[in-house]
């Protein structure tokens, strides 16, 4: 089943660049902020691990499909907008990884055009925004449910980029064992310390969503990759038992933890305000609460993006 039109319009208006029947790009608030400033402003993928921000393509190639609806998801949803449509299910009829590459830089080479008129940015910066090196398949919706994933992932690499990110919220770590290539780092939005804060926050629409989050975070330890434990946080809602939190950095053995305040922005906004959001300050308590219980440390910070990096080492690896 393709995704519905109502949903795919939704996506169009929001400025989501769509590409072939399940895959879309849109340029990152902070590739328009890197060009906009000379490079001066960067995301926090460039601090941590030396990423090019204007040089990142941010895609997805499950529009539409995921098997939860967290609480602080800003993305359009069937339920959100009144669809009815399972979203649960694995991309049916997949296309194939190098054309959904070479569409997604297509529409991401269309968008950067779009700079072109702009005195502000330097000409050079936006000639390099225009040949990608990092690859975040963390746009919208759970790559897992593409069933050609670890292609994708090489597809990537043989059109020329450096690295590859996959966020995934761990419902399915039977993809993940049988991935065949690695992304350049693989993150785990972990968002609860437990099982009952887990069903409140990410409202999981798949039987034994958290049994098998478990199994996800076990996995971790077979990867050769750098691994991350993302948690997005909501004061009152997932914001607590930093305990817990510290109980599954440990079981997982991730070599990060990225403790991050949820933004009420696109559809969030319906189900909490921005009087409700976490403040940097407020983030960095909880994660030095999460170092007090376990042996990750804080390393560094991003306050502009209100996020916290932790580890065992003493330094992020530098990607770049």
């Amino acid at each position: 089943m393709s995704v519905p039109e109502e949903l795919r319009g939704t996506y169009r208006r929001q400025r989501y660049r769509l590409v072939g029947a399940h895959s879309a790009v849109k340029t990152c608030h902070w590739v328009r902020r890197s060009l906009n400033t000379g490079g001066a402003e960067n995301c926090y993928k460039n601090r941590f691990y030396g990423v090019p921000t204007h040089r990142c393509l941010q895609m997805t190639p499950s529009l539409g499909h995921c098997t939860q609806s967290c609480v602080f998801c800003w993305r359009a949803t069937p339920e959100t907008l009144g669809v009815s449509w399972d979203q649960t299910r694995d991309i049916s009829d997949p296309e194939d990884p190098d054309a959904v590459v070479e569409g997604c830089l297509a529409a991401h080479r269309k968008a950067m055009n779009g700079f072109g008129g702009n005195p502000s940015v330097e000409k050079g910066l936006l000639e390099e925004a225009k040949q990608p090196l990092h690859a975040a398949i963390s746009l919208e919706g759970e790559p897992t449910l593409y069933p050609r994933l670890g292609d994708l992932v090489d597809s990537f690499r043989s059109h020329g980029f450096k690295s590859v990110f996959i966020v995934t919220n761990g419902t399915r770590p039977d993809v993940l064992s049988s991935l065949g290539s690695e992304p350049s780092q693989l993150y785990v939005s972990l968002c609860a310390p437990d099982e009952e804060t887990y069903r409140k926050a990410c409202r999981p629409m798949v039987k034994d969503s958290w049994g098998r989050v478990m199994e996800t975070l076990e996995l971790l330890q077979s990867f050769s990759c750098p691994t991350v434990l993302r948690h997005t946080l909501v004061p009152g809602l997932n914001m607590v038992n930093p305990g817990g939190y510290a109980r599954l950095a440990t079981l997982s053995n991730a070599t990060y933890l990225e403790p991050k305040a949820a933004m009420s922005v696109g559809s969030a906004r319906a189900r909490f305000g921005y009087g409700e959001m976490a403040w940097f300050d407020d983030v960095r308590r909880f994660a030095e609460e999460i170092a007090e219980k376990c042996s990750y440390r804080v390393i560094d910070e991003h306050g502009w993006s209100s996020i916290v990096l932790l580890s065992r080492l003493d330094r992020p690896i530098r990607l770049y």
